[in-house]
């Protein structure tokens, strides 16, 4: 138990999503979910999220009970101040992390930092235990000259 919770410690701290709607896309209970989700190093940036979330009528007719797709959308904008100054510029981040299955599937947000063009970069993506997917979204924040952090600063 308490190597479990030292695992857990351990792991990086990811942003939470707030919901902001679901807009129902059939009749069976079907809708595609979206959620804001924050930056929590940089401050200043939020994503908003949009990702498919099935019913449970549809889990029983599928017969797939435990996984949603891994189809996702991402949009970022600049909605404050935003300080880059702690970011390592190429290295992929995790900004924020949601199952998509019971287990081994998971939907994930990474930052990446472009200090040569001084742009955030936000890639959706699906992670998963045994396969990769190609099923990804991104989304760009252009920082101003006046960003903490970085070339331009002041």
């Amino acid at each position: 138990m308490r190597l479990t919770t030292l695992a857990l410690l351990m792991l990086p701290t990811l942003a939470g999503a707030e919901e902001i709607a679901q807009v129902g896309v059939d009749w069976i209970g079907n809708d595609i979910v979206i959620e804001a989700v924050a930056d929590p190093v940089v401050g200043g940036v939020t994503c908003h999220l949009a990702y498919f979330e099935r019913s449970v009528l549809d889990r029983l007719s599928q017969g797939n009970w435990f996984e949603d797709p891994s189809n996702s959308a991402i949009q970022c904008a600049m909605t404050g101040p935003v300080d880059v100054g702690t970011l390592r510029p190429g290295r992929p981040e995790d900004v924020f992390s949601e199952g998509r299955s019971l287990l081994f599937k998971s939907l994930r947000v990474k930052r990446i930092y472009d200090d040569k063009n001084r742009v955030l970069i936000y890639l959706a993506h699906a992670s998963e235990l045994s396969e990769g997917s190609a099923k990804m979204s991104m989304s760009t924040v252009a920082l101003p000259p006046d960003a903490l952090g970085g070339p331009g600063a002041n």
